[in-house]
């Protein structure tokens, strides 16, 4: 069974990258800093969504926009 790109929990480094307004590189050095929340399945990077969304609304200083 296949789950529906909007029903994924996580986001490749590259969209994540896409969402935030950086490059690969710059989204990879992100997660190496820490700045972006990430984690590792096997050899690959994932973003969370939940996280990122944490990440920006703490940012954001709670400012919440709609959102999918």
């Amino acid at each position: 069974m296949q789950t529906e790109r909007s029903e994924r929990w996580v986001l490749t480094i590259e969209e994540a990258a896409k969402l935030l307004g950086l490059g690969r590189n710059g989204a990879y050095e992100a997660v190496r800093r820490g700045d972006v929340p990430s984690i590792k399945i096997g050899r690959r990077l994932f973003v969370p969504k939940a996280a990122l969304q944490r990440m920006l609304d703490t940012a954001a200083g709670g400012f919440h926009a709609d959102h999918d």
